[in-house]
């Protein structure tokens, strides 16, 4: 690249080094056809994920390449995981209807089982900003709450088909969520508790769901290949094709500390990053993952800004790191 100066009638041009591109690496889990996914880094550095076809929770120490294995109860099929902050690792059991708190140190698993027979398969958990857990299920079409303090739950029912999935709080300690069986996104109120929805133009399918420091809420619009961004405050709805355009299949997504929008085009083989740039309106980057044309699906992505690396698992069976510049 190169910048140009002006100096009275002369202009020079000065070489200008290239930003340094993202580093992507990726480690290949153990346990073979296990599904390692939706990845949590904790305290420690280590990164968590579950085995959702492996039916187990692990971490993985990038300084080491070592995993560790948590064995859980048969059936449970964990679909999702976050640790707390005192390093308690919570995850989803998706095919046996409850949460599980996990203490790594005793290996002790804490069980609360869903209430209401209708939840019986808790999806995507997230915690608010006072430790309480919340959850999408996506078949059973409804946003559930456990007060971390009480164990007392809460359910608010979207209705049959619109598949709750994606789910993040916003600067005002607003939950929301993806209606992925609709052209609709979600949100609860932290203090009345009231359910709102929000439309998305027709035809739009959000499956993952990113929120900006400006409070602007992001999704990938899977049936178009779309990155949308919802205004809560007018309603209004911009859109931007993805680079891989209609077949893109936009899944897993991260917002960076520069509130840039990463988006895994699932489409492509390989998957494909890309991130966009909401102040300048365009796409930056574009990292394609490892493994050639294997089969592979991107589901989740989780960015931490304390290493600046955003991390995703990937049906290939790795666990994958992109390191931000």
């Amino acid at each position: 690249m190169l910048r140009t100066t002006t100096f009275g009638a002369l202009v020079a041009l000065t070489a200008v080094p290239a930003a340094p591109a993202p580093d992507l690496r990726e480690w290949t889990v153990p346990w073979e056809g296990s599904r390692p996914r939706d990845p949590f880094v904790d305290a420690k550095g280590r990164v968590w994920f579950v085995g959702q076809e492996g039916n187990y929770v692990a971490y993985l120490d990038p300084r080491n390449g070592k995993f560790e294995r948590y064995e859980v109860d048969d059936g449970t099929h964990p679909h999702n995981l976050v640790v707390d902050a005192k390093g308690r690792v919570w995850f989803t059991g998706n095919r046996n209807a409850r949460l599980v708190r996990l203490d790594p140190e005793t290996r002790k698993l804490t069980t609360l089982a869903l209430p209401d027979p209708s939840v019986g398969d808790p999806h995507t958990m997230i915690f608010d900003r006072d430790g309480n857990a919340w959850f999408t299920a996506q078949g059973a079409g409804a946003v559930g709450r456990l007060e971390t303090a009480t164990g007392k739950f809460r359910f608010w029912k979207t209705g049959e088909g619109t598949r709750p999935y994606g789910i993040v709080t916003d600067p005002k300690g607003r939950v929301w969520f993806d209606l992925f069986g609709t052209n609709e996104l979600g949100s609860i109120d932290p203090e009345s508790l009231e359910l709102t929805r929000h439309p998305l133009p027709d035809g739009a399918r959000p499956r993952r769901i990113g929120v900006t420091s400006d409070g602007a809420v992001w999704y990938g619009d899977y049936a178009r290949g779309f990155l949308g961004r919802l205004d809560p405050a007018t309603g209004k709805v911009q859109e931007f094709a993805l680079p891989g355009g209609g077949r893109s299949l936009p899944y897993a997504m991260a917002v960076d500390a520069r509130d840039r929008v990463w988006v895994a085009e699932t489409g492509t083989q390989p998957n494909r990053l890309v991130a966009f740039d909401p102040k300048a309106r365009a796409f930056t980057d574009t990292v394609a993952t490892e493994g050639g044309d294997e089969p592979n699906t991107i589901r989740h992505m989780v960015y931490h800004a304390a290493s600046r690396e955003i991390w995703y698992g990937t049906d290939r069976n790795t666990v994958g790191r992109l390191k931000l510049p």
